[in-house]
Order: C-alpha cells, then sequence, then structure tokens
C-alpha cells in the first residue's frame, strides 16, 4: 500500500467511486494513529464504516512526551482494511484549517460522501499550578485540543449536511473528566476540555435544524501514551496508580471509550445531541 500524504487520499478509488446511497457509511477521525482515535476507527471498520484516519505525526516541542508516527498512522489504516473496510491514512494538522477541509475533500472524493466526524485529537500538558502556566502551553493546548476541535467541524460539517442521509449526519468530540471537574497541576488543560464541552453544547444548537447531532465523551483515565504523560506530570511511578480515582478500581482500555463513541455515531443514537457523556469508572460521580 501507499504512503499517506498531506492533503491527498494515500489508495486508489476514482472521486465518488465507492459512494452512493446503499454504500456504507463514512467516518473521519482525528488522532487516529494511536491512542484513542485508533480504538475508534479500528472498531467503527469492524463494524462496516470506511474511515479517513487523520494524525499530524510530526513531533511537538511544546510538549516532552513523543508524538505519533506515520508508521502508527499506516498501522491502524492496515488494521482497518484488514478488517474489510477501506480507509484512508492521511497526514493533516488539526491545528491548521485548511489542512483539515483537504483531508476532508480527499474523504470525499475517495468515498463520495461523509457521515460521522470524530475529533480525537489532542494534547497533555502540566505541572505548574494553573497560574504559573507557560503561555506557550496555554497556546498549544488550546490549538490542538479546541482549535482541532473547531477545525474539524468547519470542515466537516458542510460535507455531512450535503452527503448524509436525512438524520445520520454525526459530529462527536472528545474531551476529558478534565472537563467535568477541576484537577491539580493541569490548568491549562482543565480550561481547554471545558471550552470543547461548551463549544459542543452550542454546535448542537446550531446542528439540529440541519438533522446532525453532536456530542461530547468525557473519558477517564485511559492506558494510553498521554496518560504516561500524566503520570510524570504527578511522579507517580505507573498510571496504574490512576486506578485509585475510579470506581471501577482499574483503567479504562480504550476500546471501552470508543464503543461509546460508536454508539453516538449509530442511528440508535438519532435522540442524543448536546450531550455529554463520561466514560471515566465512576471518576467525576
Amino acid at each position: 500500500m501507499s504512503s499517506p500524504s498531506e492533503g491527498a487520499a494515500d489508495s486508489g478509488g476514482a472521486a465518488g467511486s465507492e459512494g452512493g446511497p446503499g454504500a456504507a457509511p463514512v467516518a473521519i477521525v482525528t488522532g487516529a494513529a494511536r491512542g484513542l482515535g485508533a480504538a475508534t476507527a479500528r472498531l467503527l471498520a469492524s463494524r462496516g464504516w470506511r474511515v479517513g484516519l487523520v494524525d499530524a505525526c510530526a513531533p511537538n516541542p511544546a510538549v516532552p512526551y513523543p508524538q505519533a508516527t506515520v508508521a502508527e498512522l499506516e498501522a491502524v489504516r492496515d488494521a482497518c482494511e484488514a478488517a474489510g473496510s477501506p480507509a484512508m491514512a492521511l497526514v493533516a494538522d488539526v491545528r491548521e484549517a485548511h489542512s483539515l477541509v483537504r483531508a476532508v475533500t480527499d474523504v470525499v472524493a475517495r468515498f463520495g460522501r461523509l457521515d460521522a466526524a470524530i475529533a480525537c485529537a489532542g494534547l497533555m500538558g502540566g505541572g505548574p499550578p494553573a497560574w504559573e502556566t507557560p503561555s506557550d502551553l496555554w497556546r498549544e493546548l488550546f490549538a490542538v485540543n479546541v482549535d482541532g476541535v473547531h477545525h474539524l467541524a468547519g470542515a466537516a460539517i458542510p460535507a455531512i449536511v450535503a452527503t448524509a442521509p436525512a438524520g445520520r449526519g454525526r459530529f462527536v468530540a472528545v474531551a476529558s473528566a478534565a472537563g467535568l471537574t477541576g484537577m491539580p497541576r493541569l490548568g491549562a488543560y482543565n480550561a481547554a476540555k471545558h471550552a470543547v464541552v461548551g463549544y459542543v453544547r452550542g454546535l448542537a444548537c446550531d446542528l439540529g435544524p440541519l438533522g446532525v447531532t453532536a456530542n461530547a465523551v468525557c473519558p477517564g483515565s485511559m492506558r494510553t501514551p498521554m496518560l504516561a504523560a500524566s503520570a510524570v506530570i504527578y511522579d507517580l511511578a505507573s498510571v496504574d496508580d490512576f486506578a485509585v480515582h475510579h470506581l471501577t478500581g482499574r483503567l479504562l482500555d480504550p476500546q471501552e471509550v470508543a464503543s461509546a463513541i460508536a454508539y453516538l455515531c449509530s442511528p440508535e443514537a438519532s435522540g442524543l445531541t448536546g450531550a455529554v457523556i463520561p466514560v471515566d469508572g465512576g471518576m467525576t460521580v
């Protein structure tokens, strides 16, 4: 298979050749190279969705932990296709609106439609008390976690409205338990994830007349690279130390949160919009 490229489909098919009213639904997922984004893409593919996989696949000097790679993005694409669903790998940066416009354009050109957009891309950072948060870290967390959601909405919603079957359009954003409660030494992250919740609620109000739903999922502590970064902030020896904050007494598997996202994208979730759903093991009870 060919490698992904910015703003271009990575495998064959003429424009709109896989579309049509009877074709399988199509989703675009940001942050798809690993963690929750990868789990969501793989789950949707296993349920027959065709998927566009988006990730920046580039270092980010604002945070101390490594970002996803092109190889990881390609591996998710291959896993989706092994499940029997066509998939595209697209290198695109959610901080740049034009980058997501290109990605959405390529997905629609390949698959002929877009039914759902799922904003999983996120960045974790913290350490000092909230009032000492460095300005560059504050800006970067908002650029990825908030602007990235807005940019995906701006790129994807016109395509969803134009091509998804009536009443089947979906927009899902991943916030965090930190979007529902305060957490020490994560002031900028707290603020960004609260902003995602507010944005999705406003988005739902505007999308209602268009027959498109918008919902947010707020995960607790999942076993992902971002949780490892959080453990460093709190000087924890292991990510398993976060399990004490869950009523379930264990960390979440990304697949558990992906299941909630997949449900929100399904026809069965047609009555849910503007919802903020904690999938957090009871962390915010």
